[in-house]
């Protein structure tokens, strides 16, 4: 998330995630008035309570149920059964013999009811395909354990990202309070002196009238403050009227700037997409494998123990069991079945043919990105050390026309100019510490090299 803040303020709502209830709703009765946080702590904070990651830790938990579910099928299989029929018209039988009896008519054969009930037990004992299966789900975890940490990467730049814009936003609304502030007691001296008779009204009316137009831009920083914050409650899962403050300023980042710029990680090996892209190539060529295994024969064992029974009249009368009972060997050789092996085997080659060139483009894009974000980090800290040069000659510039308008040698609006001069060199030396932290987390990102352990600790208040 990108956050610009000039005069009109714009700050985008980001509406990507649900809220996630009440922080520690446990303790929500010892919760203070205001939640005080580092950046490591909200992190720390999103990492466990947003929607989001506990979404991807139970897909984890899903895939792992379905590789045992895959696993499973090389045990025995056991099966109860039990069947009824009622012949409502028996079969009727004829032989050549019957005619030299005189029974043209045929004998009826079989009884009225027919019971049936047992055990039935199958067992795999070479079946390769259900052995290359398994790597296939193995294939599965790792992948949804990789796109957890796709998760939690993304989850850590987002909220890096909000922290960043609710420091930009905090410290935004300071520089135009401060320059309202001087407005202000502007605007009271050439009151004062109009009432002792030696300042114009014009110059009352024009000094009041910068304190008026400051007044908007100030209620648009005030709410871009407001919500920047609650974007932040929204990626942390914590209630909206939960208050909170962040222990932290844009220009205490300016110290380490310069060393973390001389030599940033521009490697991708680490880089989610690139990792999951790998192992879905992994998984197709291990696809490729078991369509291969179709081809295979397959011998299973099967054993059955039934009882039977039959009788004349009632359903329920005159029971005479018999047990059956049998155990053999299943050989199935795959011939022919129209092609579709065949093609199903193409079409895996296929697939995993083209992740070669897709893993070929995706490299040229993040090294692209890696080069963009490098570029960014540059040249943030070239408008940082020039804004901040800037700041020093505004701030020197308003002091200087400050006693000139004091002792007269210069109008309000020569002093007005240097006050929005200072306002903004203030804004845009802020906004320059925004953006280099904005380009060193969307380089982390794209390198995937986010020391995820750190924030496994339990949060504190």
């Amino acid at each position: 998330m990108k956050m610009k803040i000039n005069f009109t303020f714009k700050l985008g709502a980001t509406a990507l995630l649900l809220c996630g209830g009440v922080f520690m709703s446990a303790h929500a009765q010892s919760l203070p008035d205001t939640l005080t946080l580092t950046l490591d702590q909200a992190i720390t904070i999103a990492l466990s309570d947003n929607p989001t990651i506990k979404v991807a830790d139970m897909e984890i938990e899903r895939v792992d149920y379905s590789r045992k579910e895959t696993l499973c099928n090389l045990f025995p299989s056991i099966d109860f059964s039990g069947s009824y029929s009622r012949t409502l018209k028996k079969q009727v039988m004829y032989m050549s013999a019957m005619k030299d009896m005189g029974m043209e008519d045929g004998i009826e054969v079989g009884l009225d009811n027919s019971w049936s009930t047992g055990f039935s037990a199958s067992l795999p004992i070479i079946a390769p395909s259900l052995w290359k299966s398994l790597k296939l789900s193995s294939n599965q975890v790792e992948q949804t354990l990789e796109k957890a940490r796709a998760s939690r990467i993304a989850m850590v730049a987002s909220v890096k990202d909000a922290f960043y814009g609710v420091l930009l936003a905090e410290d935004s609304y300071a520089v135009l309070r401060q320059s309202y502030e001087n407005a202000k007691t502007v605007a009271g001296d050439f009151r004062n002196k109009f009432d002792q008779g030696i300042a114009s009204e014009y110059d009352v009316l024009r000094s009041e009238v910068a304190v008026h137009n400051y007044e908007p831009s100030l209620l648009q920083a005030e709410n871009a403050v407001r919500l920047a914050k609650l974007n932040l409650k929204v990626l942390l899962g914590i209630d909206g009227d939960i208050k909170i403050g962040l222990n932290d300023k844009l220009i205490a980042y300016e110290k380490s700037m310069y060393e973390n710029a001389m030599q940033p990680d521009t490697s991708i090996q680490n880089n989610t997409n690139l990792k999951q892209l790998d192992l879905q190539t992994a998984y197709l060529k291990q696809a490729v494998k078991v369509q291969n295994m179709q081809w295979a024969p397959t011998l299973a064992l099967a054993a059955s123990y039934t009882w039977t029974s039959m009788s004349d009249g009632g359903m329920f009368k005159e029971f005479h069991w018999n047990p059956y009972s049998y155990v053999g060997l299943s050989l199935s050789i795959p011939i022919f079945h129209g092609g579709t092996r065949y093609f199903k085997s193409k079409q895996a080659r296929t697939s995993y043919n083209e992740m070669h060139y897709q893993r070929l483009n995706l490299e040229r894009n993040l090294r692209m990105q890696v080069t963009a974000a490098v570029d960014n980090i540059n040249k943030s800290v070239k408008q940082v050390a020039s804004s901040k040069e800037s700041v020093r000659q505004a701030e020197k510039a308003y002091k200087i026309m400050q006693k000139r308008f004091e002792v007269g040698a210069a109008t309000i609006i020569e002093l007005n100019d240097a006050n929005l001069t200072l306002v903004s060199s203030n804004l845009s030396y802020y906004q320059a510490i925004h953006d280099y932290l904005a380009a060193i987390t969307e380089l982390e990102e794209i390198s995937g090299n986010v020391d995820l352990s750190r924030y496994e600790t339990s949060h504190a208040n």
